[in-house]
């Protein structure tokens, strides 16, 4: 017989790398030939073909997170947590054996695959949403870079606002740019549909995220949003799942995915938003339009704040639009302080995040600082939409803390007299002369800008070190990285030794001094500062704090408790100066918060600084998952006698 297996986890290291050893392992004691792909960080490896599908007699799925099922169509089919493929293997491979495994129908969910997704740990709603959001991103920044670039070079100042001629090359550029952004909203929508109902949820989601930012349909020239976009997208995705449970007759199983569902879902949700959502989306709007022009009268310093908010609030959506066609309008009766308020609240959203990612690298992950740069131009040019992939992760955090930098910048530029005599905002229209006071119409955007970025740094913890692939992270699957320590930066001898040391074997980053199998700890904190100061006699860190907080902000995440009597606590901080792993062994065993309940008594902590975390700590934890699966290698590294005879074992793995 031939059994495939594909394993993965939501971290997408070792428990993935673990279940595929220990299946394999089984395999060979069985005599059944077995093959497993594994889906980590790294990417998918050792991938299933389409000959070893057709030749398979079954497939495992041990996985934590949403694997593809499509092509196991016709197959016995068993999914399972990633735990049973590490701890029960044998048994999963018998059951195939046997036949005691339903047959998959394509895209009709079987009662195995049903139960397996109820033993997903993360939150779902967080898992769709970031699913769309990973999808969505590329589309924003390609979009609000090119739109900036095009203002900037090709750009006037008319009274209508900044403007590009018609007949221009910047205004194809433009016009590319606006393509992109188009896009946004029903990516983002269509992709939080596919997360929850696989593939025939795409169609209903991108047509629902259309119609969530086209109000034409329903009678507002606003439009939903992206909040609107993600209210479209789960809709979209639980409504396709529902028609997917219904029990239909076989004939018409293969063609529900590409024709009933779709249709469908897609007609449910676009009349639900035409008729039922849309419509008091527009009455709500018609209203804040109507009660803006009753304002004017009334406090300056309260209408500030107003359009500030409403400005922040939805980046882009309909109560930014609302609040910046109030301000257009103004302009044509003379006043240009109201669109001046509305210039500087306009940049600060995507200005404060790009800052903040700046300010404190340590709160967000690499792709969240890449993502900053990008936002942190587009403020440049007033785009507010930069600032989404932020408040669509983060939305409890980020939205108040843009909101109060922009009302803040908001009521600077109120107080001052901050005019601007065109339809469009951010520090290019100061630049192009369109701005009166252009003082404080800088300063009332550097002070707003300011006070979004301490307030979110202030609000949101680190969340550094944590092994979340970089694609789930800001896009469906990414990889959280490094607490960085603010530190001196390193010399460049230094820097360059890093990034050319080449690691294919456990002894390339450990040394005889960095074995200790005598732990004297007693918990985990005391084993963590035990190894860390092995670390540091060998000059590998620079701060042992640092690395301490690094340790322990990833144990905060998840324990690095792999079970078995194992731990691999691991960090990837500016403080560490070289790639090193770090072992040590506590006879009596030390409370690490393991799945199985074991205490730990082999513990590896690794260490590897900013410049090497991707592929450098996923290659050493790969090396240790799947060596420290072979039970007799264990048993040897627990009866060593000394810390070179386990150093000489350690040497073996590669």
């Amino acid at each position: 017989m031939k059994v495939l297996a594909v394993t993965a986890c939501p971290v997408g290291i070792a428990h993935t790398y673990m279940a595929a050893e220990n299946l394999q392992k089984a395999g060979s004691e069985l005599g059944i030939e077995i093959k497993v792909e594994t889906q980590g960080s790294i990417g998918v490896e050792n991938e299933l073909t389409e000959q070893d599908i057709a030749e398979a007699d079954g497939i495992i799925i041990a996985s934590d997170k949403e694997v593809s099922k499509e092509r196991f169509g016709g197959k016995p089919l068993l999914v399972v947590g990633v735990q049973d493929g590490i701890r029960q293997p044998k048994d999963l491979i018998e059951r195939i054996t046997e036949g005691n495994v339903s047959v998959y129908k394509g895209a009709m969910p079987n009662a195995e695959t049903v139960k397996a997704n109820k033993k997903d740990k993360e939150n779902p709603v967080y898992k769709h949403l970031m699913n769309g959001v990973s999808y969505m991103i590329p589309f924003i920044v390609v979009g609000g870079l090119l739109i900036a670039i095009s203002l900037a070079l090709g750009g006037n100042q008319t009274p209508e606002g900044i403007q590009i001629p018609e007949d221009s090359f910047w205004k194809q550029i433009e016009n590319l740019g606006a393509a992109s952004f188009s896009f946004m909203v029903p990516i983002l929508a269509g992709f939080i549909a596919v997360s929850i109902a696989d593939r025939p949820g795409l169609a209903p989601g991108i047509i629902g995220g259309y119609i969530a930012v086209n109000g034409s349909f329903y009678g507002s020239e606003a439009g939903a949003g992206f909040i609107g976009g993600i209210i479209a997208g789960f809709l979209a995705g639980y409504i396709a799942l529902g028609i997917k449970k219904i029990k239909v007759p076989k004939a018409v199983q293969p063609v529900m995915p590409i024709i009933f569902i779709p249709i469908l879902a897609s007609l449910a949700v676009g009349l639900l938003f035409i008729f039922i959502i849309g419509a008091p989306v527009a009455s709500i709007f018609e209203g804040l339009t109507q009660w803006l022009e009753g304002m004017q009268g009334t406090s300056s310093f309260v209408l500030a704040l107003i359009l500030g908010g409403m400005i922040a609030v939805d980046m882009g959506g309909p109560f930014n639009k609302v609040a910046f066609l109030f301000g257009a309008a103004m302009i044509g009766e003379g006043n240009y302080e109201i669109m001046g308020a509305i210039a500087v609240a306009i940049c600060i959203p995507p200005l404060g995040m790009g800052l903040a990612t700046f300010l404190n690298k340590r709160k967000y992950q690499q792709a969240e600082r890449e993502t900053g740069k990008a936002s942190f131009t587009m403020g440049l040019f007033g785009i507010t939409e930069g600032a989404i992939p932020f408040a669509a992760q983060d939305p409890l955090r980020v939205i108040p803390s843009i909101v109060i930098g922009s009302m803040t910048g908001s009521v600077i530029a109120m107080l001052s007299g901050v005019g601007d005599r065109v339809a469009h905002g951010g520090p290019i229209v100061a630049v192009l002369g369109a701005v009166d006071n252009i003082l404080m119409f800088f300063v009332a955007a550097i002070v707003g800008t300011i006070v979004t970025a301490l307030l979110i740094n202030s609000l949101k913890r680190d969340v550094a070190y944590a092994d979340v692939p970089e694609e789930n992270q800001f896009g469906a699957t990414a990889e959280q990285t490094n607490t960085e320590a603010e530190l001196a930066p390193e010399t460049a001898s230094e820097t360059s030794h890093n990034k050319d040391k080449q690691i294919t074997q456990l002894k390339d980053i450990m040394t005889p001094e960095l074995v200790n199998t005598n732990l004297h700890g007693q918990t985990r904190n005391e084993v963590v500062d035990e190894m860390i100061h092995m670390l540091d006699r060998q000059g590998i860190v620079k701060s042992e704090e640092m690395f301490k907080n690094a340790i322990l902000a990833r144990e905060e995440e998840s324990s690095t408790g792999l079970g078995m009597g194992i731990a691999i606590p691991h960090g990837k901080s500016d403080t560490v100066k070289e790639p090193a792993v770090v072992f040590g062994r506590q006879t009596q065993g030390v409370d690490w918060d393991s799945a199985d309940k074991t205490e730990a008594n082999l513990i590896f902590m690794i260490a590897v600084p900013v410049e090497r975390q991707g592929e450098d700590h996923l290659k050493i934890l790969q090396m240790l998952s799947r060596k420290l699966m072979d039970d007799s290698f264990r048993e040897q590294l627990l009866n060593t006698e000394s810390d070179r005879e386990a150093y000489e074992l350690l040497k073996t793995i590669q």
